[in-house]
Parts: structure tokens; C-alpha cells; sequence
């Protein structure tokens, strides 16, 4: 019997909680109903990889945003202004390549964003010259690596990155932790002797903000993918993170999309922390007879400019 093809739709949302709290499934249950999901971005369109940053009353959500019909995704930014009322949306990185995971760190008084674009072999820095826009590619912080969903995090008077690569086995991407660390924000960056330092499908992938928990240890959320890609969400804590050595424990909770969503019940893996808030994702997986036609039409569109 012919099928059509498994199709991930994603929704974003905004939880009034720190991501400290949420480490707790009961936790993040008792807030469903006051999740404010970001406006629906049309037919064949999901969102999903939120990362926030608060300016003045307004809190500035960026997203990637892919559509079906191109298989490419933009990096989107959505304001919201107080109480949590969506103002506007625009297009705030767009390059030939597929953009996601935009990652924004704030050092020295400035905005940066580490997207990621494994199709150019690095990991690179964007910095805001006209935040929240006008995004220029500052530096590279690993090059020849085909890295994702790549996490920052300054701790223990160094900066520490949370990535995964992409290629060439399959799912190495979704089974891999690696982690590189400096000095400085924009390197040089090293990469540490221990890498892989996971090799677990079930919890390696990043998903979020990595923080420092009350024990002064590293807490890293990471996607499950042994059932779907981005199944679930895990933490990962870092009993000893040094530069020579790694010893890292799975937490036992995990977060689900039925957590907090009837309609996006598939799929989580995004929680990003923005002070009193938390960032989240969560799908819902679909056979639309309507995939074929949508693919059919792209093929040919790219035969056509060809």
C-alpha cells in the first residue's frame, strides 16, 4: 500500500517560566495553558528552533522558519511586547544555504548569533549591526566542520560550544555530542581530545540553552531521536567538564510535545532560556497526500532554472 511520505510540521512557543523550572514534566504541564505560541506561518510552513532576547519591553524571538514548497529554511525574528503580545515578523538571515538553530549570545555590549549553516563546513558568528536586523557574518569559530545546532555557554572563566556534525554515516548527527572550547567568544576555538564525548541516538543531540544548575554543575538539554528525530527532549549534566576531561550523566525526566500540546503531540526539541522565560517546540507528524504534488512542483521549478 502506498503512503505518503512522513511530514514534520513544528509550532514554537513562549512558556512564563526560567528554564531552570522546567526540568520537572509536571512543571511544564501546569503552564500549558498559558504557553503563547507564535502566530501560524501558513500552508506547508513550520517554525521551530525559538531563541530569544529581551530589549526594553519587547522580547525578540527568532525562529527557523522552512517551507515545504522550497525545502529551505530563513532565520525569522517575531517581537513581542508586553504581557506577551505578538507585534510583527521579518526575514532576519537568508543565504542560498539552509539556516536553523540561531543561536544568540550576547558579549561585550553586543548581540550575536551562531545559526546553523552545516552546508558551508563551519560554525560561524553572526553579529546585529541594527539589531534586531542587519546580521553580518563576524567570524568563523570552527571551520571545516559541518557542525549543528551549536550551543554556547561561558562557564568556569571559558567559553564552552555544545555541537553535533553532520555526515557522512547516517544519524551522525542525531547520536554525537562534541564540544570545543576558548578564551574568547570569537576564539581561537579548540576542540576537546574527548569527542565524540557521547554516542547515544537517545540523548546527544543539543536542543537549547545549556545552564548552570544550584549545584554550580552544567546542565545541557539534548534531543532524543531513537523513535523520531527530535522526539523528545533530555538533560544532560556535567559532573566534571574541564578542558582535559568530561564525565557526563543523563537526568532522568524528558519533555514531550503531549505535554503541552493536543495538536503537536510527535516531537520536542528545542527549550531555550531568555531570563523569566522559556522557549520551546513541539510537532506534529503527518501523511499529506498534498506532499507529492508540493515536491513535483519544486523538481520542477528547479528544472526549469536549471
Amino acid at each position: 500500500m502506498i503512503r505518503p511520505p512522513e511530514t514534520d510540521f513544528w509550532q514554537a512557543g513562549l512558556v512564563p517560566a526560567p528554564i531552570s523550572a522546567l526540568l520537572d514534566p509536571l512543571a511544564l504541564t501546569a503552564l500549558r495553558d498559558r504557553i503563547v505560541w507564535l502566530p501560524d506561518p501558513g500552508p506547508w510552513r513550520y517554525l521551530a528552533d525559538p531563541f530569544a532576547i529581551r530589549r526594553g519591553n519587547a522580547t525578540h524571538v527568532f525562529v527557523e522558519a522552512f517551507d515545504y514548497r522550497t525545502k529551505h529554511a530563513v532565520i525569522e525574528h517575531h517581537e513581542f511586547g508586553p504581557d506577551l503580545v505578538w507585534r510583527s515578523k521579518q526575514t532576519a538571515l537568508s543565504q542560498t544555504c539552509h539556516l536553523s538553530y540561531p543561536f544568540i549570545v550576547e558579549d561585550g555590549g553586543e548581540i550575536f548569533m551562531v545559526p546553523e549553516s552545516h552546508r558551508h563546513g563551519e560554525i560561524a558568528l553572526y553579529r546585529s549591526r541594527s539589531f534586531p536586523g542587519d546580521w553580518v557574518r563576524e567570524t568563523p569559530l570552527l571551520t571545516g566542520v559541518a557542525g549543528a545546532e551549536a550551543s554556547l555557554l561561558q562557564y568556569g572563566g571559558r567559553w564552552w560550544m555544545f555541537f553535533t556534525i553532520v555526515g557522512p554515516t547516517k544519524a551522525r548527527d542525531q547520536r554525537e555530542l562534541h564540544l570545543a572550547h576558548a578564551d574568547n567568544l570569537t576564539g581561537p576555538w579548540k576542540v576537546h581530545p574527548q569527542n565524540p564525548v557521547i554516542d547515544d541516538r537517545s540523548g546527544a543531540r543539543p536542543g537549547g540553552t545549556p545552564f548552570v544548575n544550584s549545584a554550580g554543575l552544567v546542565i545541557l538539554p539534548v534531543q532524543d531521536c531513537s523513535r523520531t528525530y527530535g522526539g523528545a527532549l533530555r538533560f544532560l549534566r556535567f559532573n566534571t567538564l574541564t578542558e582535559d576531561r568530561i564525565e557526563v550523566e543523563h537526568l532522568a525526566p524528558s519533555l514531550t510535545g503531549d505535554l503541552v500540546s493536543d495538536s503537536h503531540r510527535d516531537g520536542f526539541h528545542t527549550l531555550s532560556c531568555c531570563g523569566e522565560l522559556t522557549l520551546i517546540d513541539t510537532k506534529r507528524i503527518v501523511r499529506p497526500w498534498g506532499r507529492y504534488a508540493v515536491d513535483l512542483r519544486r523538481r520542477v521549478r528547479r528544472l526549469v532554472s536549471a
